[in-house]
């Protein structure tokens, strides 16, 4: 009876759903009831390994991502044939690597069609521990990254906390 009631739901969030080659898209997926498994390091460092291994074998390149207790935040640029099949993957293979996990259906996809605004996406992205309160400095929070990262300190980025 519960996924009768989220079927209409579900489908809500695949209208409009195109998957384009290269594009830069903006993923939140969440765990079942919100269960907050990302709060065992050990379930988030996990998480990392499959997000790495996504990027390494060519179906997304990572741009940004924040893993918060009971969700995740991932920006990337698609590489693989589908949207829904590359988060799909991610889902899964986390899903078998860290037992206590359980994806709610679905997940919010945003396209980024302004390429000039992926740094300020990121920045918002991994900003997302600052704004609820779970460290009062991003370097203190230990599931996040991001691409520009390497190039800047984490004192040059305007976090927006």
């Amino acid at each position: 009876m519960i996924g009768k009631m989220n079927t209409p739901r579900q489908h809500a969030l695949r209208t409009g759903r195109v998957s384009l080659h290269d594009q830069v898209y903006l993923i939140t997926t969440v765990t079942r009831r919100r269960a907050p498994v990302f709060s065992d390091l050990f379930a988030g460092r996990t998480l990392v390994r499959q997000l790495q291994h996504h990027h390494r074998r060519g179906d997304a390149e990572t741009l940004a991502y924040v893993i918060m207790p009971d969700h995740l935040h991932w920006m990337f640029r698609l590489r693989a044939a589908s949207l829904s099949r590359t988060v799909q993957t991610l889902k899964g293979a986390s899903s078998r690597a860290v037992p206590a996990l359980t994806w709610q259906a679905g997940f919010h996809d945003q396209a980024v069609r302004d390429e000039r605004q992926l740094k300020a996406y990121a920045r918002y992205i991994v900003a997302n521990p600052l704004r609820a309160g779970l460290v009062d400095r991003i370097g203190a929070y230990p599931l996040w990254d991001t691409v520009w990262l390497q190039a800047d300190t984490e004192a040059d980025w305007d976090w927006g906390g």
